[in-house]
């Protein structure tokens, strides 16, 4: 059976409505592990005891699983510490944070160091990631906090300011100034964020670059680069974007090695500053120069341009200030060629560059151009939307569908290229949190296909007569896939999958455009075809009608109501006459359930009328089941429950029918047909005490305690008692139900 958080649907729920209520934006973040900085600095303040943080503690839980874990010789010894107790003025930052203060340590995240390094180019992101209140004097009480964007929300980490140490010297990131420690803690919120520091153990630049601005980035493999390459870098550095570059290494065991001319591959390389300069030699020649920085702090670029190189002298002093050029072994170097103009020796050295472009939430400058975006957030579930790439037909219409309404085109389009850029952002969620449980990132991409009308979830055959408009260049195992694309004004659906079916999680698909565009998951409305039921007939009664009545009867007897029990014996009786059934009948739960959902007299029996009813809906979601049950061994494809679902008369969103699968779904995928009955029955109930509830048609229902419990629906011990956090339990209502997505979830 497909596995789903415990809570995952109601905390689901939850965050969508705190959504809407402006929780996890910039001026409203989301207290991660529901840790409020300012109550608990304020508590620790009074009592004059310092912080110790019980969700991240000074433990080997908290250093890692595997190479730091509690088998490991790496933390015999490590000590953790607080910054009082390693120097005598500790400092969170001395004379303004900079590109300079970031030196790795014995963890390999290079990635998040190179980001950290990008990010102290900008005052304004940097202070709202690293709040500039902190200190180790006024109010001190041993706590911090720092801010990052996570998956659509803004959350706020606290920790405590126990750092890692060996031999009284920190372990992993650390300033060039012994005494400065906003890196080294920065470095802990994002690890606390992420279950641990080994969890932070390599990566890709543009994954802390996105988690400390919200903001999309855009890759440049330098083979394939553009070729005012250098325009675009100057451009996305005047408008505060973040850039880094690496060099790949084919062999995994010379990761981090270094080349003869000081360079580092398999390396994360912060890209600082991009200048054109004019130089004496030869004759006046512009020379165009990229500023590199190597979080090691140290090991730089020895070759043109490199610190102390005679190409330095062929700049006027002017020219020298205006790069501000120091020699130094900072980690930092200017690089360029003087023979060129479009960085061709850069792209000789260096693999790839990141661009993270900022959003609309980064950007207030007026003057600065800004990106429309919209964001969904979606899940593959195994059994119903984990449908793999376009090479599983059977199951490639099952995944996740967004339309995309791409409104104007953009202003600088030349007449024969007109059309509207949008750029589109596949981001999947908590793999690296999970690493410990063996999880690894997925492989996955996305299609683009074009829409002729339809507002429904499409279906396999569509996929199969129509081609793409748009993809994807590969499926790639990163934790975001973004690509930038050009399209006519209309409407389109994109398809996000994993590459092979099957393979279950969580992402994100955000689209953003220069003019105006909407996207949203498509099948988003609930209805049922005939969820009242229909009066009983009046005319003759069938062989059937009889046989069936006189069973009940001889069951129910003077009372004619039967029991939970009964019932079951009832419906097996007949269902053993079906012998193309391959089924072992009707569980006395299951019959319990049916009573619950299908009782509306309250009694906690069924007459035979109610009874009736049942039986005339379980012959006709047989003939469905048959349709679907083509290899008649009793049970159908979980994939296929969308369409049998519809058949039977609902439409639901997909996050009912992840639901469905995760509820009623064996282990192979395959739903027998009690559990086909069972879910079907709910369904159906459920429709109609919406509807008696919700009388003035508005799709919003208001629900006492009282009232919940005929509905079939009980506070379940994973839902935070339905969440007295939000659903707000009391002697009279419940908050709100605003629809009948949540009635249904819950």
């Amino acid at each position: 059976m497909p596995y789903a958080p415990a809570g995952f649907f109601c905390d689901r729920l939850i965050r969508e409505r705190e959504r809407r209520d402006g929780e996890g934006s910039l001026n409203k973040p989301l207290r991660f592990n529901g840790q409020d900085y300012n109550l608990l600095k304020q508590e620790y303040h009074k009592k004059k005891s310092l912080f110790e943080d019980e969700s991240f503690p000074a433990t080997v839980e908290s250093l890692g699983f595997k190479e730091l874990g509690h088998k490991s010789n790496k933390v015999k010894n490590i000590v953790w510490k607080r910054p009082k107790e390693i120097c005598e003025n500790p400092q969170f930052i001395v004379g303004g944070a900079s590109r300079t203060d970031i030196c790795q340590g014995d963890l390999g995240d290079c990635w998040l160091l190179a980001a950290i390094a990008c990010l102290t180019l900008n005052e304004k992101l940097l202070y709202r990631v690293v709040p500039q209140e902190q200190s180790f004097s006024e109010g001190y009480s041993g706590i911090f906090h720092f801010q990052f964007w996570r998956y659509g929300d803004w959350v706020d980490v606290v920790i405590d300011d126990r750092i890692p140490t060996f031999n009284n010297q920190l372990v992993f990131t650390k300033s060039a100034e012994r005494n400065e420690f906003w890196s080294a803690l920065l470095e802990k919120a994002y690890a606390k964020l992420h279950g641990s520091y080994e969890a932070l153990k390599g990566g890709n630049t543009t994954e802390a670059m996105e988690d400390f601005t919200g903001g999309v980035t855009e890759f440049y493999e330098m083979k394939e680069a553009p070729k005012e390459l250098y325009k675009i870098m100057k451009k996305a550095l005047a408008r505060g974007s973040l850039m880094g570059c690496s060099i790949d290494s084919l062999v995994p065991a010379r990761f981090e090695t270094r080349t003869t001319t000081g360079l580092v591959k398999g390396h994360a390389y912060s890209v600082t500053a991009v200048e054109e300069c004019k130089a004496s030699q030869p004759k006046e020649s512009k020379v165009r120069l990229v500023r590199l920085r190597n979080p090691w702090g140290q090991v730089e670029w020895n070759g043109p341009w490199s610190d102390n190189s005679k190409e330095w002298a062929t700049l006027s002093k002017g020219e020298k200030e205006k790069l501000q050029h120091q020699s130094a072994e900072d980690g930092e170097f200017w690089y360029g060629d003087v023979n060129t103009m479009s960085f061709e020796d850069f792209k000789k050295n260096y693999t790839k560059i990141e661009i993270c472009n900022l959003t609309p939430d980064a950007l207030e400058d007026d003057k600065i151009h800004k990106w429309t975006v919209s964001v969904n957030e979606g899940r593959w579930v195994r059994g119903c939307s984990a449908g793999g790439c376009r090479n599983y037909p059977d199951t490639f219409w099952t995944n996740p569908q967004y339309r995309l309404r791409l409104l104007e085109e953009d202003d600088d389009a030349e007449e024969n290229e007109a059309g509207c850029t949008f750029v589109v952002a596949l981001m999947q969620k908590n793999r690296r949190k999970e690493r410990k449980l063996g999880a690894n990132l997925f492989t996955i991409g996305f299609a683009i296909y074009e829409m002729h009308g339809n507002k429904q979830h499409m279906q396999k055959d569509f996929f199969l007569t129509n081609t793409s408009k748009a993809r994807c260049k590969s499926y790639i195992n990163l934790r975001e896939l973004s690509q930038r694309f050009r399209l006519a004004a209309g409407e389109y659906v994109i398809v996000p999958s994993t590459y092979e079916p099957h393979q279950e999680g969580e992402f994100i698909l955000r689209v953003f455009s220069e003019k105006k565009n909407t996207s949203e998951e498509i099948e988003n409305r609930i209805e049922a075809d005939h969820p009242v039921p229909a009066p009983a007939s009046a005319g003759e009664e069938s062989e059937e009608d009889q046989h069936f009545r006189t069973i009940f009867q001889e069951i129910a007897g003077d009372e004619m109501e039967i029991t939970a029990n009964e019932l079951k014996n009832v419906l097996n009786r007949v269902l053993s006459k079906h012998k193309d059934l391959n089924t072992e009948g009707f569980s006395l739960e299951c019959c319990r359930s049916m009573i619950a959902l299908m009782d509306m007299d309250g009694t906690g029996r069924l007459n035979l009328q109610e009874f009736r009813h049942l039986w005339n809906k379980i012959k006709q979601w047989q003939g469905i089941f048959k349709h679907y049950n083509a290899d008649q061994y009793g049970s159908i494809n979980s994939y296929e429950m969308r369409n049998a679902v519809n058949d039977a008369g609902f439409r639901l969103n997909n996050q009912l029918y992840d639901i469905i699968t995760m509820r009623y779904a064996n282990e192979s995928m395959n739903i027998d047909f009690d559990s086909f009955i069972s879910c079907l029955v709910r369904l159906e109930a459920m429709f109609r005490a919406f509807q008696a509830f919700d009388q003035d048609g508005d799709g919003t229902i208001r629900l006492s305690v009282l009232e919940l419990q005929p509905t079939g629906i009980k506070p379940a011990p994973d839902i935070r008692p339905l969440s007295a956090r939000r659903f707000m339990w009391t002697d009279v209502t419940l908050e709100r139900i605003r629809g009948a997505d949540e009635f249904f979830k819950l």
